[in-house]
C-alpha cells in the first residue's frame, strides 16, 4: 500500500539524515575520555534519532503521499462521480466518529486507494482514476470505509510509534557495530574516539538492519489490514467489502505487473516476499471477511 511504503521510506531518508548530521556536528558522542562506551547515553540517544526520524515522517505523510502520485484534492465537486465519492467519505467519517478527510483523486490505471496523516481528523484519502473506472459503487465504496477505518483505529500513529521503537534499536545496535569495527577490524585506539571506518560501518549497518526491522513493520502492517477490512465491512456491508477484494484480486491477476513495482502491488507473491508485503494476500482477506473475522 501506498501509504505504508511512504511512510516507511521518507523514515529511512529521515533517519539516515538526522544521524549523518548528528556525527558531522559532533554531538553523538557516546564515548567517555578513556574510550568507554556509555550505554544509558547511546540508548538515549538512539531514541531521540529513532523517534524524530519516525514523527517527522508521520508529520509529513500527508504532504508526501500528495506530491508522490500528483492528488488532487476535492475543493469544490465538479461532476456527480466526485459529489458521490465526498458525500460518501462524509457519511462514512461521521459514522466512525472522525473528522472529515480531505478527498482527493489521482490519475493512475491501477485500483487504488491510500488514507494517510498524522491526526484522525485531519486525514486524506485518495482513490485513483482506475479505481473509479474499474469498480462499482458499491465496490468503491467498500474500499472508502476501509480507508476510513485505517483513520478511525489511529493506523498511522501507531505505526509511527512501532517505527520509532524499530529505530531505536536499529541505531543502537549500528552504533555498537561501527565501534566493533573500529576497534576489532580498525584496531584504532578508542580513546582517539571512532574513525572514518566506523562511521562508514555504522552506516552500512543502518542500513542492513533498517530493511531487516522492516519486516516487522510490514508485520503489523498485514494485521491492521485484516482490522480495516472488518471496519470497512461494517461501513459499507461485508459483501461488498468481500466483491471489492474479489474485484481488485481479478484486476491484479489481469495486470501485467512490472516486476520492479511488484512490491506496490495491492497483493503479492508468496515465500520470502511475503516477509516485505503490507498487505496480507487476497484470497486470506476474502477468506476472513467469510470467516466473520
Amino acid at each position: 500500500m501506498k501509504r505504508i511504503f511512504l511512510f516507511v521510506l521518507t523514515n529511512i531518508a529521515v533517519l539516515l539524515v538526522i544521524n549523518i548530521t548528528l556525527r558531522l556536528l559532533g554531538v553523538d558522542r557516546v564515548l567517555d575520555q578513556s574510550g568507554s562506551i556509555n550505554f544509558s547515553a547511546l540508548m538515549v540517544m538512539s531514541a531521540v534519532i529513532g523517534f524524530s526520524g519516525s514523527i517527522i515522517s508521520l508529520l509529513m505523510s500527508k504532504w508526501m503521499a500528495k506530491r508522490s502520485v500528483g492528488a488532487r484534492v476535492i475543493e469544490n465537486p465538479q461532476d456527480p462521480t466526485e459529489r458521490w465519492l465526498v458525500e460518501t467519505v462524509r457519511r462514512q467519517a461521521q459514522i466512525a466518529g472522525i473528522g472529515m478527510p480531505e478527498v482527493a483523486i489521482y490519475d493512475a490505471p491501477d485500483v487504488n486507494a491510500f488514507a494517510t496523516g498524522w491526526n484522525r481528523n485531519a486525514a486524506l484519502v485518495a482513490v485513483s482514476t482506475g479505481l473509479l473506472h474499474s469498480m462499482s459503487k458499491d465496490e468503491a465504496e467498500a474500499v472508502l470505509g476501509h480507508e476510513i477505518s485505517h483513520v478511525a483505529n489511529g493506523d498511522m500513529v501507531t505505526l509511527a510509534l512501532i517505527q520509532g521503537v524499530v529505530n531505536t534499536f536499529v541505531i543502537f545496535f549500528a552504533k555498537l557495530i561501527g565501534i566493533l569495527v573500529d576497534r576489532v577490524l580498525l584496531k584504532n585506539d578508542p580513546r582517539n574516539g571512532p574513525g572514518i571506518g566506523a562511521f562508514v560501518a555504522e552506516i552500512a549497518a543502518q542500513i542492513v538492519l533498517g530493511i531487516l526491522a522492516s519486516m516487522i513493520v510490514m508485520w503489523f502492517s498485514r494485521q491492521r489490514e485484516f482490522r480495516a477490512d472488518a471496519g470497512g465491512a461494517n461501513l459499507a456491508g461485508r459483501q461488498k467489502m468481500i466483491n471489492a477484494l474479489e474485484r481488485l484480486k481479478v484486476n491484479h491477476e489481469q495486470a501485467a505487473m512490472p516486476q520492479n513495482m511488484a512490491a506496490m502491488a495491492i497483493s503479492s507473491q508468496g515465500g520470502f516476499s511475503r516477509l516485505f508485503m503490507t498487505h496480507p494476500p487476497l484470497d486470506e482477506r476474502i477468506e476472513a471477511l467469510r470467516a466473520g473475522q
